[in-house]
């Protein structure tokens, strides 16, 4: 019989190693299984499932200390900044609540040891490796080179993010404890490889290379690449004080192969479960009857939602580029669904198409404005977001509105779409537009689509105004334009068109002799304007 995998504590202390990650206080064995991160809020109540793991933000001094234990209960962790002040009233607390004391390294951002944490927790969804099985996992992987070659290991992908280390790694030095806590090796050592030709060189053997430093402060690097057929898969890294022997070159060798196995596999099951879970996504978002049944096998919230649609800007890459425009939309997709599961842990993410939809949800709140004050927090989350990927990620999102059940999440997702589609027809890049708020703008786009369908053309006094300006050269649609919009201030519409006021008034009576306007008509005024709207917009929605 197969058992559900699980993340015990024990391994994850082993996992990130005492370089970042040391028990400080501990009820007996690490043997708990850990569910998820919570991050302590002191203006929240704290509400933690067995199994959480707390990240005490700002705490220190063992009375605070004592204090959020014993509010922790029962999850099986709480971490805090190192140096951590243990006590005998400490020690009491840990062994009756059954909550380990762990303390993180002052180099560590809480951001990082938070992505740290869900990146291993969601490895341990993974189906369990088979034990017999020398492949296992890429953590097991790593520590099984590190002691073939008696030195800590790194497997990294092709952008030198790091996809699994070894134990051991306070051994090495700065350099590589800085890789490890941010999961990426620092921008400054890449530059530097790339500009020894390290990297060509790398990528071009078949065998282990030996990288020498010579700064003084850093280990030497012994490292090859992970490749299946011509395709790099990435790299596998050990800092050492010598060069390998013949032996342990080979050793290094072979274990390239395995690791590319488990790449591949790796891969291969990562592509089926986000296929997965965006079908599932899809049937959550499109809503019927089974909505409920695909929301219950995602984990979603039933009631008190918003859809979040996300996209990023087009950036002109050419079409033989086209996947890796696809692998940039996956992991924006995956930076927004780690991003909203910190929110909330009943939230999904998926990408459908272009576009990554997340079901977010949010507290109701109270009164009238319970929804509106969902849908005000749903955009914060959306804000937030763009502001942690950077502009590194040109992108948009749009938020639906307050979805009250899985009924009401299809109308909240098509508001999504519509705020989505109103932000590129502004041109916009990084914004963030809640459905509310560009409702009009989106029933013009709307009004377009429905014009454009049945061939509607301009008509009346519009047509004139196009039909005379295109025979003879003049500006009269500009003129009314300007002056509709500046609320038939004169002044202030015949600056918009840089002509003087009197050019500007006998520009009008023109156009309103032209054109058959009765400019103090309510009515013509909105006709005209809608169509101006309607016909003159830019329709790149």
């Amino acid at each position: 019989m197969t058992t559900r995998p699980r993340t015990s504590l024990l391994r994850i202390v082993e996992d990130l190693g005492s370089s970042v990650l040391d028990v400080a206080a501990s009820p007996g064995d690490l043997d708990a299984e850990v569910t998820g991160v919570h991050i302590y809020d002191p203006l929240d109540e704290m509400l933690v499932p067995a199994g959480g793991i707390v990240l005490g933000v700002g705490v220190e001094g063992a009375e605070r200390i004592t204090g959020l234990l014993a509010a922790a209960r029962p999850a099986a962790g709480l971490v805090v900044k190192q140096p951590v002040h243990v006590d005998a009233a400490v020690l009491a607390a840990v062994r009756e609540t059954g909550v380990a004391l762990l303390g993180l390294t002052r180099a560590a951002s809480w951001s990082q040891v938070a992505a740290l944490l869900r990146s291993l927790l969601a490895e341990g969804q993974l189906a369990e490796p088979d034990r017999d099985d020398p492949s296992g996992d890429l953590f097991s992987l790593a520590n099984a080179v590190c002691a073939l070659l008696d030195a800590p290991v790194t497997i990294e992908d092709r952008s030198s993010r790091v996809l699994a280390y070894s134990g051991r790694q306070d051994e090495a030095d700065p350099g590589r404890v800085a890789t490890v806590l941010g999961r990426q090796v620092p921008a400054r050592w890449t530059r530097m490889l790339e500009e020894r030709g390290f990297f060509r060189e790398l990528y071009q053997s078949h065998e282990p290379i030996h990288i020498q430093i010579g700064d003084g402060t850093m280990l030497d690097r012994v490292a090859v690449a992970v490749r299946s057929g011509d395709e790099i898969l990435g790299s596998i890294w050990a800092a050492v004080r010598e060069p390998l022997t013949e032996q342990r070159r080979a050793a290094l060798a072979d274990a390239a192969k395995i690791v590319a196995l488990q790449l591949l596999r790796e891969r291969a099951g990562a592509d089926a479960r986000r296929r997965l879970r965006a079908d599932l996504l899809a049937t959550v978002l499109e809503g019927g009857a089974e909505a409920a049944e695909a929301a219950g096998r995602l984990g979603v919230a039933s009631e008190r939602l918003c859809v979040l649609a996300a996209q990023l800007a087009e950036q002109g890459t050419p079409e033989h580029d086209a996947a890796r425009v696809e692998s940039d939309r996956q992991r924006f997709c995956d930076a927004l669904a780690l991003h909203v599961a910190a929110i909330h842990p009943r939230s999904a993410a998926a990408l459908i198409g272009s576009v990554a939809y997340a079901v977010l949800p949010l507290p109701a709140g109270r009164g009238e404005g319970g929804g509106a004050d969902a849908e005000r927090r749903a955009v914060r989350v959306a804000e937030s977001f763009l502001a942690r990927v950077g502009p590194r990620h040109a992108a948009n999102i749009g938020v639906g509105r307050f979805a009250g059940s899985l009924a009401e999440v299809a109308r909240s997702r098509a508001d999504a779409d519509r705020a989505l589609r109103v932000l590129r027809a502004r041109g916009a890049s990084g914004a963030v537009a809640d459905y509310t708020a560009v409702h009009f703008e989106s029933l013009l786009l709307q009004l377009s689509d429905l014009a454009r369908a049945e061939d509607q053309r301009p008509t009346g006094p519009y047509e004139r105004l196009l039909r005379y300006d295109a025979e003879h050269g003049t500006e009269l649609v500009a003129t009314l334009r300007a002056y509709l919009d500046a609320f038939g201030d004169v002044n202030a519409a015949a600056a918009r068109v840089h002509v003087h006021a009197n050019t500007f008034r006998y520009r009008l009576k023109r156009l309103t002799e032209i054109g058959g306007l009765d400019l103090s008509d309510p009515d013509v005024r909105l006709g005209v304007m809608l169509q101006l709207r309607i016909f003159g917009r830019d329709r790149r929605g």
